[in-house]
């Protein structure tokens, strides 16, 4: 059973307990009740439906969320660090995110042993604390009806012929404090010129912030914007459900995002949270993910179409262009980051 959040109602929340493989020691105790944080709407539901259901008809186990947004959980994990028991068995981060929670010590480092299937993930994308399972490009996105002549780097977007048409989303606030870094041959660590540059990009073009990707996805989809800055997962996702955009990669290189999952130090059903981190990366379920959500597959295994690789995937050049985050550094400064586009940007 999968409860739609931590307020639902048990149902039928017996467990079943499930012998172990030989080999395979994640599955010894593999049972009873997982609290699993995530991210809510079209996120989850897809989580839901690819990993969660099959995994909740094999095993028995009952999920319970807790669904809200990446701070909350970060609060929740440091509150938790001192407790001898926590409330969260699993927690969705993306990578920055959980590089932070790791230097905070509230986040336990996995064991490969136990994850069989981490053995096919893309090496670069692997952290000792962090099961990576997909991940995308920051890239530009536009209405090509209304933008015949797109931007083609993010340093494009500072011009005034694009004041009123640019939306921004408060949920990636941190890539774009990097992007506007990168910009004028910086680099995402150039983040206190680049607070100047989006200061400049708020007095030249005004954009419209969304709190969240639905919202910017309904204003690209009503044309109250024609641009937007997101991932290209989120671009090709939009498209697919019929919103008129295009996606574009910058020149400067796209800032590289992956999201995954992390095990809490105080997580009480630890062999249930391993048999579920196997269960994201099971090759099957990659694949059924990466049609609905257009992320690129963390496992090189998953069984995509020609078609279909081709289109989530980045080019041998754009792949070798991808911006990884300096994760120390985000980790410093993120914080003070969100502060500052709350109090100074955004109002």
């Amino acid at each position: 059973m999968i409860d739609v959040t931590r307020r639902a109602v048990l149902v039928g929340g017996s467990s079943l307990l499930v012998a172990a493989p030989l080999g395979c020691p994640a599955q010894a105790a593999v049972g009873g009740t997982l609290v699993v944080a995530n991210w809510g709407g079209d996120w989850n539901d897809r989580t839901v439906k690819f990993v969660e259901a099959p995994f909740t008809a094999r095993t028995g186990v009952t999920i319970v969320h807790e669904l809200n947004m990446e701070p909350e959980r970060k609060t929740k994990l440091v509150a938790e660090k001192r407790p001898r028991r926590g409330t969260v068995d699993v927690v969705h981060l993306n990578d920055s995110d959980s590089y932070q929670m790791n230097k905070q010590e509230v986040l336990a480092d996995l064991d490969p042993a136990r994850i069989p299937n981490l053995a096919d993930v893309v090496p670069t994308l692997k952290r000792p604390y962090f099961l990576p399972w997909l991940y995308s490009g920051v890239v530009l996105i536009h209405n090509p009806a209304k933008v015949p002549n797109p931007p083609k780097a993010y340093a494009d977007l500072w011009d005034a012929k694009w004041n009123g048409r640019l939306g921004l989303t408060t949920q990636v606030y941190f890539n774009m404090m990097m992007m506007a870094g990168l910009i004028h041959g910086g680099s995402v660590t150039n983040t206190d010129a680049g607070k100047t540059r989006l200061m400049e990009l708020k007095s030249l073009v005004k954009p419209k912030i969304y709190a969240t990707h639905g919202m910017l996805a309904a204003a690209l989809s009503n044309g109250e914007v024609d641009l937007a800055v997101n991932y290209k997962s989120r671009g090709l996702q939009w498209k697919k459900d019929g919103i008129p955009v295009d996606v574009t990669y910058p020149a400067e290189g796209a800032i590289a995002t992956t999201f995954g999952a992390t095990l809490p130090i105080r997580a009480q059903n630890v062999d249930t949270a391993y048999a579920y981190f196997d269960a994201m990366l099971d090759s099957e379920a990659m694949a059924g993910l990466a049609g609905a959500s257009l992320y690129a597959p963390a496992n090189t295994k998953a069984p995509l179409s020609p078609e279909l690789k081709a289109l989530v995937s980045f080019s041998p050049d754009e792949q070798a262009r991808l911006r990884f985050p300096d994760y120390d550094y985000v980790a410093t400064h993120t914080s003070e980051w969100l502060e500052w586009w709350n109090k100074d940007f955004t109002s």
